[in-house]
């Protein structure tokens, strides 16, 4: 399909400036754009390296423009450009049906529409929805739900009894539903708990490759609606994430911690177990969270503590050399008044 200026500002609700028959082939950030690109400009830095590019079309906010080029306004371009590059770039689905090398249990549910990818693993009782995508080597425990249109990218481990929603991506290496790291003390021995729960993940959720969602002791561990959680996260057993949820990189939440809904935790932040977190805090990179944090708080350090008392103590650390160094001054001179040198005795000394 042609794609010009036109119809890509009606799929955003945008108004062009220029000329609307302007042709759209391909997306690229303005260093590199060419002839017949859209680049997209949030800022006046990126709107000035846009105008003075090769790019076709630029997408800007409300308060940028107009310039010699093509441009479509809209009232967040970030937003806009998703529904772009979701329009220009669809994603590949294969057609439904199992692959002759899965191995599929008599007793799965599996709806006509799904898509079973080469040498993947269903055990007994799963069942999965219509339009679900589970790509090659993927396992799926006795017992899972998998819901409907969800995508399992290719090394995926999903452990008996886990329930994925509705639209849920999981990428690849990540696991779901492994034990809980729960063990007791028994005559000089870690004995293992056995951790019987299982693992719900809601409507709309993704989870980055390399992923790590124990299972609950007892009961589940939850994922809340259309939360987002990044690469080499590790979230142990009976951990509740409430709705909307961004969990970056390298976070580490312990066991039985609670959070509310739109809260953001930073790449490599630690939390530990047993606490709850509200909702809508943010807790900056690498914080570690010792202490409940009451709704609507920014936290930053280690241990946490709300972010501007944190910057505050920052700032403090920087002048630590030069106040030293006065105080050693200080000292100096109150130690020469309390003792001061005997210059007679000295002069004696030296004759």
């Amino acid at each position: 399909m042609r794609l010009t200026a036109a119809k890509l500002a009606e799929l955003v609700n945008g108004t062009v400036i220029g000329n609307p028959e302007a042709e759209i082939r391909g997306v690229a950030p303005a260093e590199s754009a060419q002839e017949g690109d859209l680049t997209f400009a949030e800022n006046q830095e990126y709107f000035q390296k846009a105008i003075t590019s090769n790019a076709s079309v630029i997408l800007v906010g409300d308060n940028y423009g107009p310039c010699d080029k093509t441009i479509i306004r809209v009232a967040n371009p970030r937003v806009a450009l998703a529904q772009i590059l979701d329009q220009l770039f669809p994603e590949a689905n294969p057609a439904p049906g199992i692959h002759p090398t899965a191995v599929v249990d008599p007793t799965a549910q599996i709806d006509p529409t799904a898509y079973i990818g080469p040498y993947c693993v269903i055990e007994r009782g799963v069942e999965i929805g219509p339009g679900t995508i589970l790509m090659a080597h993927v396992w799926v425990g006795e017992k899972s739900r998998i819901g409907a249109q969800t995508r399992i990218f290719p090394n995926v481990s999903i452990y008996q009894n886990s329930k994925i929603g509705n639209r849920v991506r999981i990428h690849s290496g990540s696991v779901i539903g492994s034990d809980g790291f729960g063990y007791i003390q028994d005559g000089g021995i870690h004995r293992k708990i056995p951790q019987v729960g299982w693992v719900e993940i809601g409507d709309d959720v993704e989870i980055g490759a390399n992923v790590t969602i124990d299972r609950g002791a007892l009961g589940p561990t939850l994922i809340g609606q259309g939360t987002k959680i990044d690469n080499l996260v590790q979230i142990a057993h009976n951990v509740q994430i409430g709705k909307h949820c961004i969990i970056i990189a390298q976070v580490g939440i312990a066991g039985s911690t609670k959070i509310g809904n739109y809260t953001i935790l930073a790449g490599q932040v630690g939390i530990a177990g047993h606490l709850k977190i509200g909702d809508r805090v943010i807790v900056a990179a690498q914080s570690g969270v010792t202490k409940d944090i009451p709704d609507g708080q920014h936290v930053l350090g280690s241990p946490a503590i709300p972010d501007k008392q944190a910057k505050r103590q920052l700032m403090a650390l920087r002048h630590l050399p030069d106040l030293l160094k006065r105080v050693a001054q200080i000292e100096e001179v109150l130690r020469l008044k309390t003792h001061p040198p005997n210059l007679k005795r000295d002069q004696q000394s030296q004759d």
